[in-house]
This record gives structure tokens, sequence and C-alpha cells, in this order.
């Protein structure tokens, strides 16, 4: 048994220290503006806070939160989404999925909300795309954002 001990745990502290984050910062903090279009209801427009934690390497995990406003009907929303966010390699672009609930204050309250997304981080500032479903239609939108 102590054999299959030390090369079990040598692979297992390799695993780890290849999987590290690369920063050493415990949280990233991002202020969203987005405008979409949903189909056959109209656009919105949020105002969203992000909080992503490093999980592994490039992946993280994290929360998005905000207000809305939706055009058709005029009312207010809070997005709350869980995201999985990953930066592949060394490069400036990033994937995301998105998923959670959307608490409307008019009609429909509860309204079930996935997406997908890409786009550019800079060190301070980012521009996407996403694409989605927002009960009971699809959305598309665009993001900017501010990393602090």
């Amino acid at each position: 048994m102590k054999q299959l001990l030390r090369p079990v745990l040598g692979s297992l502290l390799a695993l780890a220290v290849f999987l590290a984050p690369e920063r050493s910062e415990a949280a990233d903090f991002r202020l969203n503006l987005g405008a979409d279009y949903h189909i056959d209801n109209g656009a919105f427009f949020s105002l969203t806070g992000a909080v992503d934690f490093a999980l592994v390497g490039p992946l993280s995990i994290g929360a998005r939160f905000g207000a809305l406003l939706a055009t058709q009907p005029n009312t207010l929303g809070v997005p709350l989404d869980l995201s999985l966010r990953i930066r592949p390699g060394r490069t400036p672009l990033y994937l995301e999925l998105l998923g959670g609930p959307w608490v409307y204050f008019e009609g429909d309250t509860f309204r079930a909300h996935g997406a997908f997304g890409f786009g550019y981080q800079a060190r301070s500032f980012s521009v996407g795309l996403e694409v989605g479903y927002l009960e009971p239609k699809p959305h598309v939108g665009l993001r900017l954002g501010w990393r602090f």
C-alpha cells in the first residue's frame, strides 16, 4: 500500500499546482450595462453586478444580480443568475454560461433564464454578446462591463 501512496500523492499535488488559479485575488467584481432584444417582447435594459470566484485554472464561478427595465410591457425586474466563466489560455477572450430566475414586478413574476455569452475581456473593461432564453422567448443582447 505504501508503494502506491507516494505516486498517488505526488500526482494529486502536481494536479493541484497545475489547476491553481493564476491570480492571487479572491474575487472579481464587474459592473455591467446590457441592452437586449427579447423576441416578440421588445427590448430590455439591465444594470448588473457580477462577482466571480476563481475555481480551477481559467475557470471561475459566480453570480450576477441587478435591475432591469423591460419596455413591453413597461416594468422593472431583478435578474438573478449563476455563472460559469472560462478564459481560455492567456487570451483576452471569455466564454460564459448563465442561468437562474428573473423576477418581474408585473405579469409572470418568476421567469426562467439561461444564456451563453462570449466576448473580449481587457484588464478593466469587457464587451460581449449574450444569446439566451428568457421565458417565453429567446433574446440576444450586448454587454459592456467594468471590472473593479
